[in-house]
């Protein structure tokens, strides 16, 4: 619920600071269109120093304005589905970085608890060891009373349960990578409608009549396309990451049935 809470809250404020940009955006422009006047530079240094600021600010000035020309009703839907794909995406990374765990040194521990304070110290390791690597043994230590074969049988078990919850949340990134282009493709479709509404109006197929529509459907393909493209990477990253967590856990739950049993011949 925490997580759901803290998703939406993100993509609140994201939501809303480009709201108010582009509103401000839009209100220097009319500004702008009914006050300006040429102005004319006589000093070369000024200019100089002035050129790297003013470039960087026709940049993000460019990137508002093909966003308006595409068309809010349909670059905004995108939009959201980028902010909503990217926020999951980020909390996904944060969790399963912070999942990672040295579980060489977690076996160390865990086998010196076991031969200076028995299967209740080491419990005691894993439970204050954060990660689904400590969970899984934590349960297969509460087992190892009835014997190894339910330990093990625990630890195939819980590791299910634990890999479901590394997974959790990657459905949702894989429905806005289809999602995206989906919309942009949309915007696409739409474009051409006008485009050839209004040829059939003017009657005419002249590049003024058809670049409006034009533009809006190319503005809309590529502003889909940059959603998958982004949303792909961090969607592959965290599936590595899980193939390499996953790979861990059954690595270390082979070595703590192994400690487990040379445990019990110590005895």
């Amino acid at each position: 619920m925490k997580k759901l809470v803290t998703i939406i809250a993100f993509i609140g404020v994201l939501a809303f600071g480009a709201s108010k940009s582009f509103a401000q955006d839009a209100a220097d422009t009319t500004k702008a269109a009914t006050e300006a006047a040429p102005v004319e530079s006589t000093v070369t240094e000024v200019a100089s120093s002035e050129a790297a600021p003013a470039e960087e600010q026709s940049f993000h000035q460019a990137l508002k304005d093909k966003f308006i020309e595409g068309g809010p009703p349909f670059m905004w839907p995108i939009l959201i589905t980028f902010i909503i794909g990217l926020a999951i995406a980020i909390e996904r990374i944060i969790t399963l970085n912070l999942a990672t765990t040295n579980t060489k040194k977690l076996l160390v521990q865990i086998e010196d608890a076991l031969a200076k304070g028995g299967v209740e110290a080491a419990k005691d390791v894993t439970k204050n060891t954060r990660g689904p690597v400590a969970s899984i043994f934590t349960q297969g230590l509460m087992r190892s009373s009835e014997g190894v074969d339910m330990v093990e049988k625990s630890i195939v078990s819980y590791g299910g349960v634990e890999m479901g919850r590394l997974e959790s949340g990657l459905i949702w990134i894989s429905l806005c990578i289809s999602l995206g282009p989906m919309l942009g493709f949309f915007g696409t479709v739409i474009g051409m409608v006008g485009a050839f509404d209004a040829i059939e109006a003017a009657g005419d197929i002249s590049p003024q009549v058809v670049a409006g529509g034009m533009k809006v459907a190319l503005i809309t393909t590529v502003g889909g396309l940059i959603v998958g493209m982004v949303l792909q990477v961090l969607y592959n990253y965290c599936v590595s990451k899980i193939d390499s967590l996953v790979n861990k856990m059954e690595d270390a739950s082979i070595s703590l049935i192994d400690i487990l049993v040379k445990h019990k011949l110590s005895k």
